[in-house]
Formats: structure tokens, sequence, C-alpha cells
């Protein structure tokens, strides 16, 4: 347990250095082998670790979502997703932010990515938020938080991740998600209306769109309800697995973005450069929290923890309520995806033992993700928002986000609360 706890200590210290996260775990992994097994166990296991991860078929899921969100947003279709909202909920007060958050559900559902929908709404969202008159802290927080329905809403990268290093099935977790995707969608829309309640300057009414406006920008959508059928129709259904429906949906999203005239060899090659930019970042990532998990299991760590909670007399439930706490407050100082990387090793093996489904816990893992990716001072769609909309101030998007980090907290609360939320829609599925 020592070393293991020696693991960790050394894992923050180089982050303090400024040594990037996968590398710091990646070293602090090879140094534990190396030193409690031997470093020729060490060297082997690395190799077999890079080499499996590398040629793993299951793992090309990931690139795969990650080029047909980035065709996605090049063929436009975030701007008509914004575009068909705003024709229905846009004459209400607050109605530019809830069309972003309707819009950032509908690009969830077709990206995976938080990040990427946070940063294409600040394209498409912000221009007119900012004409019409809102405020910073609002337009800001609106996208930040709508941005974080891009890992929950299926397709989501987070899931095929924890689908992978998990076992857990990659096409019922997607199913899973759905359900509190939408919920989330809905709660932030409530905690707009309760903002804009308390304080009408944030955002004033829009103009109201007459009927025959609102069926033509409907038409203008049909691409992104074709991929969403397609892809994830095809995956629930059982027609094609994950990886297949990935293929389909990227090849379709390039489909759409050469007929809309989006694309030329720059832009292609734009596009399929920062797809591999990302997929090399999180291939990285993994295969480093891998080395380290291979160093933990190596350790008593994982058999002491369970032990120290069989003996703690905390019920189950309330392991689960300690765990998405910690989960919460790691979320405010660490880079999600590698908080999750660097303890699903340690409590996944205690979640199962008690008895509670991976399916589940997984879209438990999302929501901590969500929640961190807006909690200051960390979080990434806050710092990606200020850097694509200088003119706002952080502290001004730190004030802006705290409401919708009150919503998806009590959202976690109630996913906790409520199981069947996340396992209905699974049980359905061959």
């Amino acid at each position: 347990m020592t070393e293991a706890l020696l693991g960790f200590g050394a894992i923050f210290l180089l982050a303090l250095m400024r040594v990037p996260l996968a590398f710091a775990m990646g070293l602090v992994g090879i140094a534990g082998i190396g030193l409690t097994r031997g470093w020729n166990p060490a060297v082997a296991s690395t190799a077999q670790v890079v080499y499996e991860t590398g040629f793993a078929y299951t793992l090309s899921v990931i690139p795969l979502f990650i080029l047909m969100g980035n065709f996605v947003a090049r063929a436009g279709l975030a701007h008509e997703l914004f575009q068909a909202a705003y024709a229905f909920i846009g004459h209400f007060r607050g109605g530019l932010a809830h069309a972003t958050v309707a819009a950032c559900a509908g690009f969830g559902a077709i990206c995976g990515s938080s990040i990427a929908t946070a940063a294409t709404m600040s394209k498409v969202a912000y221009p007119s938020m900012k004409k019409l008159g809102y405020s910073g802290a609002l337009s800001t927080g609106v996208m930040a938080a709508g941005g974080t329905l891009g890992i929950m809403i299926p397709p989501s990268t987070i899931m095929v991740i924890y689908g992978i290093i998990t076992e857990t099935n990659i096409g019922k977790l997607f199913a899973a998600g759905v359900i509190p995707g939408v919920l989330s969608a809905l709660g932030l829309m409530a905690g707009i209306v309760i903002i804009t309640s308390r304080d009408p300057e944030h955002a004033p009414p829009g103009e109201r769109t007459s009927w025959p406006d609102r069926w033509r920008a409907l038409r203008g959508i049909w691409g992104v309800a074709l991929l969403v059928v397609v892809v994830l129709g095809g995956i629930y259904g059982g027609l094609f697995t994950a990886t297949e429906g990935a293929g389909f949906g990227a090849f379709g999203a390039f489909l759409f973005a050469l007929a809309r005239r989006r694309l030329s060899w720059k832009i292609l090659l734009d596009v399929l450069v920062e797809s591999a930019r990302t997929t090399a970042m999180l291939f990285t990532l993994l295969i480093a929290a891998t080395i380290f998990a291979n160093f933990v299991n190596f350790t008593t760590l994982p058999g002491d923890l369970k032990a120290w909670i069989t003996t703690a007399g905390l019920s189950p439930t309330m392991i689960i309520v300690a765990m998405m706490g910690i989960y919460v407050i790691l979320g405010t100082v660490m880079e999600e995806l590698t908080m999750v990387l660097l303890t699903i090793p340690l409590f996944f093996p205690i979640v199962t033992s008690l008895g509670f489904d991976p399916i589940w816990f997984g879209v438990l893992i999302v929501m901590v993700v969500q929640i961190g990716l807006i909690s200051p001072p960390v979080g990434m769609n806050l710092f990606v928002l200020n850097a694509l909309i200088p003119e706002v101030g952080l502290g001004q998007i730190f004030r802006g986000c705290w409401p919708f980090v009150l919503v998806l907290v009590m959202m976690l609360g109630l996913l906790i609360a409520f199981p069947q939320l996340s396992l209905w829609l699974p049980s359905l599925m061959k």
C-alpha cells in the first residue's frame, strides 16, 4: 500500500512541476514496477501495453468518432441546430440560452466531445447573445455547461474509454446516457429560467419566429437526424458494433461536408491532422494510465482499500456517495480524463464487489466529469471559452458557471437515488 501511495504522491509532485500528466503517470508506473518487480518486467509490461493499445480493434472507435465530430463541425450542422432551436424558443426570456443548450444536446449526439461542443457553440451562439445584450456571465456559463452534454449524450469518448478499461458493453453504455443526457439538458434550462427570473437583465427576450420559418429551420437539421438514427439506431438495434457505427458516422459526416461544399483539400487536411492530434493525446493518456494501473495492481492498495471499506460499516450507497464526493473534489483541481484513468483501477473493483451495475457506475463517472469540466479553477471548458472569447474575463466565466455546477450536482444525486434512469434503456437491448 505504501508503494502505491508514494506513486500517487510522485504523480502530483510531477504535475506541480508542470510535467504533462500522461508522462507523469507513465514514468511513475514504469519506475514503480521496476523498483517492486524488477526492470526487465517493467520494460516488458510497458512494451506489451503500448503494443496491445496500438493494435486494439475496439479502440479504433475513438478516432472514428473524433473524425465524425470534426466533419460535422466543418459541415456547419451546429449552426443549423442552433437556428432551429432558436426558431422555436428564442422569443422567451433567455431563449437564446435555451436554444444554446438544445443545440449543444443535438451536437453532442453526433460529436462525443465536451470541449469540441463548447468551442463550436462559442462561435455559433455567442455573437447572437452579444448582439441581443446577454450578460457575459450567463452567455459563457450556458455554453460551458451545455458543452458538457457532448460527453453524456451518446456517442461519448469518455464512455468508450471507460467501457474499454472496464470491459463494459459500449453500446449499452451509450443507451444508458440517453435519459440522463436529456434530463441534464432540461435541468440546465430550468437553471436558466431561475437565473433570468431573478435578474431579467441577464437575458432579454428575442423576436418571435413565424411558423413557416420554423418549419424551414427544422428542414435544415435533417442531416443531424439522419446521422443520429443511422449511428445510434444501428448500435442499439444490434445491426452493427460501436466501432462499425463510428465508421458509418464518420463516412456520413464526410459526405455531408462534401455535399455542402464545405471541404477543400486544405480543410480536409486540417480535419485529419486535428483528429490525429486528438487521438494521439487520448492514446498517450490511455497507455500511461494503463501502465500506472498495472503498478497499482501489483501493490496491496486495491485489496487494502476494499478491506477498509468493508470494515468501515458504511452502506453500499453511502460508499458510492463518498466516491462521487471524492470525484467532485478532484474535478476542481485535476484534468477530468486523467482523473478518471487514475482512479478507475481503484474504485471499479470495489463497485463491482458491492454488486452495483458497471453501466450505472459508468454514467455516474460521466456525470462527475461533466461537473469537473465547469468547476473552477481548472475546468477545461472554462479555459476553452476564455481563449475563444477573451473579451469576457475568466472571473466572469467562473461566476456564470456556478449555478450550472449546482444543477449538475443535483442531477448526480438523482442518478444515484434512481439507478433505473440509467439502466432502463440498456435493459431493452439484446
